[in-house]
């Protein structure tokens, strides 16, 4: 099977297999967080990599444009492992290195279980920014289209409309005393409509309503016997491209106030008004610090203190996730008197039509002269040629789970109000604990591409 043919059938099943159980599945059977063959590949990938360490007196040693880079295992990403064909296999695995740079490397293997050896290595990210994508022919096979030849669909955005079914399943940990769990469940607004297909819990819940943002939350108490078990929340959905809109409220002076991560700090007053020293107008204002932060930041899942939408720790370190570019947009819009909000769910795939989704993904919206601006900084940071398209748009694949910060809902968490709710909030005995997530969708009708 030749490279191109081996790319295409991975792309159509790059899928996690947990998605894919629990999009066919209605049963709690813990097979279907990864199949014998999912785990076959992943731990033939991580025996790869450590063998190669050892070798490479601790680092993954890779040659990259003329370079030899001295590389550490981030994570191996279950969501894209896949059987190709009989004894050849792909993998997507996240290395970093010391300097923080994390590269996103694609290895194909062959072989049977136990016995899989890497056949080829290629880079296909930097720092989340791809260096290639990939585009069917006609005759079903693939090839790679530079970034900035590509079309908006192969860069992840689907214009319009979009519509898919959504499953947020939830996989309790031990639990050895009285728990408490709070899960978002998305509202249908303007721009999306949820139907709940199904919820499906080991007890019974009850539905919060947050009158701060106007979130629901799915909220319920746990004990030693639901350890192990599951919350699956399946949702239909239709979701259409979010551009520029009139507010729906007077009410945006809410929006100027500092979250706990967000705070009003001089350092955000100071850094801001740098930024747009002898600019005028909201407009120009905001894609200053949009622009400002694309230029200065790095899109970095490691380490310690990123995926918390601290603006503190974005600002020293200027880098980190989704949630941390946008807190720190929030912050030099707000120190400069612009209304801006957070709001987090999941972008859906637009190359594939199912499949398991890699975590949340949250964005922002500021306010200028009675309309709310869509911004996604950390997509455009990723994707240069598409810089354009976020400031003022956000695509229709994508699900909102919650809105606003520092939620406080009745009840609430022991430890406080939620930072940010997109995934399971957990606590036992009345301490924080883990509960592990997988997402999945299914797409109705595919994108045209």
């Amino acid at each position: 099977m030749n490279l191109r043919k081996m790319v295409s059938a991975a792309l159509i099943a790059c899928i996690c297999i947990s998605g894919c159980n629990i999009l066919q599945q209605e049963t709690e059977d813990k097979s279907a967080l990864l199949s014998p063959v999912t785990r076959d590949i992943q731990e033939g990938i991580e025996v790869h990599i450590d063998e190669q360490s050892r070798l490479g007196e601790g680092c993954f040693r890779l040659s990259f444009e003329g370079k030899e880079l001295k590389l550490k295992l981030v994570r191996v990403h279950t969501e894209y492992l896949a059987t190709l064909e009989p004894g050849v296999h792909f993998a997507c695995v996240d290395l970093a290195c010391p300097d923080g740079n994390v590269y996103d490397v694609d290895f194909f293997l062959y072989g049977d279980p136990g016995e899989m050896v890497v056949t080829e290595t290629t880079v296909h990210k930097i720092n989340g920014k791809p260096l290639y994508v990939w585009k069917q022919r006609k005759d079903e096979t693939w090839h790679r289209v530079e970034v900035d030849a590509a079309a908006p669909e192969l860069l992840g955005v689907i214009a319009g409309r979009d519509e898919f079914e959504f499953i947020y399943r939830t996989i309790l940990p031990e639990i050895g005393d009285f728990a408490s769990l709070w899960l978002p469940l998305p509202t249908s607004d303007a721009f999306q409509t949820i139907n709940v297909m199904t919820i499906t819990a080991p007890v019974r819940y009850e539905i919060l309503h947050e009158s701060e943002y106007g979130n629901r939350i799915l909220f319920m108490k746990l004990g030693p016997e639901h350890s192990g078990r599951y919350v699956t929340m399946r949702f239909q959905v239709q979701r259409l491209e979010k551009g520029v809109y009139d507010a729906e409220s007077s009410d945006v002076k809410k929006y100027l106030q500092p979250e706990s991560l967000v705070p009003n700090e001089q350092t955000f007053w100071k850094l801001a008004n740098s930024i747009i020293a002898g600019k005028t107008g909201d407009l120009v204002r905001a894609r200053a610090f949009y622009d400002y932060i694309i230029d200065n930041f790095r899109y970095a899942k490691y380490g310690q203190g990123w995926g918390h939408g601290d603006a503190v720790y974005a600002c020293n370190t200027r880098s980190g996730n989704c949630s941390d570019f946008h807190a720190f947009f929030i912050a030099l819009c707000r120190a400069v008197g612009i209304p801006a909000r957070f709001a987090v769910g999941a972008a859906i795939a637009s190359e594939r039509d199912e499949g398991g989704i890699d975590g949340y993904h949250c964005w922002v919206e500021f306010y200028t002269e009675g309309k709310w601006w869509p911004v996604d900084i950390s997509e455009a940071n990723k994707c240069s040629v598409l810089a354009g398209y976020f400031f003022g748009h956000h695509p229709a694949n994508r699900i909102e789970f919650s809105r606003g910060r520092d939620l406080k809902p009745d009840p609430r968490p022991v430890s406080g109000s939620i930072n940010i709710l997109a995934y399971p909030v957990l606590e036992i005995g009345g301490k924080p604990a883990h509960a592990k997530v997988v997402f999945a969708f299914r797409r109705n009708s595919p994108p045209k591409m």
